[in-house]
């Protein structure tokens, strides 16, 4: 249950982790959270991953979140009659709406999007990047550009728009489909994919209501021209560093990433990384220096969760990636340097109850040299507002919802059971004491800080902090 860890991994699965057997594997290895990748698998696939996901949370007795990630719009040019052109720097290139197939002189573009909104002097980025057009006219149907970089473009590679904020929807027909899907399967955490706007956002949670908690990809550098809204409106935020680092040049990708990280942190909001953080465990049994290094300042920036993606999902090593993942935060984590980096960042505190008693846990657990904070909470509110606090006492949440125990798996250092809720005062401390003992966060004589709601059940009502002692409690 005790992770000896804050940062959360998250581990994408695929045809590498798909069954009970590894996905087991993978959670005693250390991740908290399963990510689903909708752009791939059909729904009976998906089924059976999520089936798979809830027979380990029943044997490992952990609450284990899981993120659906949604595909989002594909923008992606058509066909070429020969399968694929050569594209030389310096050569007119045009994008048009007409549907047959193209050659070295253009090539179908069929996303009427793009046409409203591309200007002279716009860059257009084929194939992840590694071809560039410049815009020099737009028509009606037609934008005519100057090859910058060329190279092989085939059939329907991807296309970006840097730095244009483009009229598409956040959910397309497949996205909506796929969502009422993972709703009904019992998700805790959607991926909004392409986040450009909080409208798009706000789309989102629209139509899943309170039925999963909202995490937005950051993976458009628009989205950092309403940083803060977008923040404010999602339940958490994801640096989506693949297309963000298409778009961006790649050496501002880290400055924008610790940006996200801080502003998030600001807001009390938990912020995940992703994106390539292990690459090279999609084929090798261990990771570069570099990547190791990577891992690291993302924890050392107080994220709230360290993602993989192919390493896990397509990897030849996939236990071995997740392993080395909590290796490394451990180790950060337990660095002088590190605790001093999440002191220096303060969250927002609201002038609440809620908000003066959890400051205050920390404050008297450090000053007593208390085992751990214990929190009750049904939301969910109480426990994240526990958890932005950044304490170094570990923290144990116990709810009565288990949908909020997987939600808060992906939250820095919270470590969620779920129990039946206090029924009086006395039960309160009763009930933390032994399942602090249960769980080893604490021993005979250790004093622990308890922080909940009166009347108990009441969400949102924090007005309880408790300093108790552990007493002859023994545990079975």
């Amino acid at each position: 249950m005790h992770r000896q860890r804050c940062t959360r991994i998250i581990a994408t699965l695929g045809p590498s982790s798909s069954d009970v057997e590894i996905i087991k594997k993978l959670s005693d290895a250390g991740a908290d959270v399963f990510r689903i990748n909708m752009s791939h698998g059909s729904h009976p696939e998906i089924a059976s991953i999520h089936a798979a996901i809830r027979d380990v949370e029943s044997i490992t007795g952990r609450s284990i979140g899981i993120l659906a990630d949604l595909q989002g719009p594909k923008l992606r040019v058509g066909v070429f009659s020969e399968g694929k052109a050569e594209l030389v720097r310096g050569d007119e290139f045009t994008l048009d709406m007409d549907s047959k197939a193209g050659d070295k002189t253009r090539v179908c573009l069929p996303h009427p999007e793009i046409f409203q909104a591309a200007e002279r002097g716009t860059d257009l980025l084929l194939d992840d990047g590694k071809i560039r057009l410049n815009i020099k006219k737009v028509e009606d149907k037609k934008i005519i550009t100057e090859v910058t970089v060329g190279g092989i473009i085939s059939n329907r590679k991807g296309v970006n728009v840097p730095n244009v904020i483009l009229p598409l929807a956040a959910l397309t027909e497949k996205d909506k489909k796929d969502l009422t899907f993972v709703l009904e399967l019992g998700v805790d955490w959607i991926g909004i994919s392409f986040v450009q706007r909080p409208e798009d956002v706000q789309e989102a949670k629209d139509i899943i209501g309170h039925r999963a908690a909202v995490l937005a990809k950051l993976e458009k550098p628009a989205a950092l021209y309403a940083l803060d809204e977008i923040i404010a409106i999602s339940d958490a935020v994801m640096v989506a560093r693949g297309d963000m680092g298409v778009e961006l040049p790649m050496e501002e990708v880290p400055a924008k990433q610790k940006k996200i990280i801080r502003h998030a942190r600001r807001a009390g909001k938990p912020v995940v990384v992703a994106t390539q953080m292990l690459e090279s465990m999609i084929s090798s049994p261990v990771p570069t220096r570099a990547e190791v290094s990577d891992v690291a300042n993302a924890v050392f920036d107080g994220t709230d969760a360290i993602m993989l993606s192919a390493e896990s999902a397509a990897g030849k090593y996939p236990v071995e990636a997740v392993s080395f993942m909590d290796r490394i935060a451990r180790k950060v984590e337990q660095e002088p340097s590190y605790r001093k980096a999440q002191s220096k960042e303060e969250t927002r505190l609201e002038p609440t109850s809620a908000d003066a008693l959890s400051a205050a846990a920390k404050q008297v657990a450090t000053t007593l040299n208390a085992s751990v904070i214990v929190t009750y909470t049904t939301s969910g509110s109480t426990a994240l507002r526990a958890a932005r606090e950044r304490p170094k006492t570990p923290l144990l949440v116990l709810t009565p919802n288990q949908n909020t125990a997987r939600r808060l798996s992906l939250v820095w250092g919270l470590n969620s059971v779920h129990t039946k809720d206090a029924t009086n005062f006395q039960d309160m401390i009763d009930k933390a004491c032994q399942i602090c003992v249960k769980y080893n966060f604490a021993k005979q004589r250790d004093r622990i800080v308890i922080t909940a709601g009166m009347p108990f059940g009441s969400p949102g009502k924090t007005n309880v902090l408790r300093i108790a002692r552990i007493q002859k409690y023994h545990v079975e």
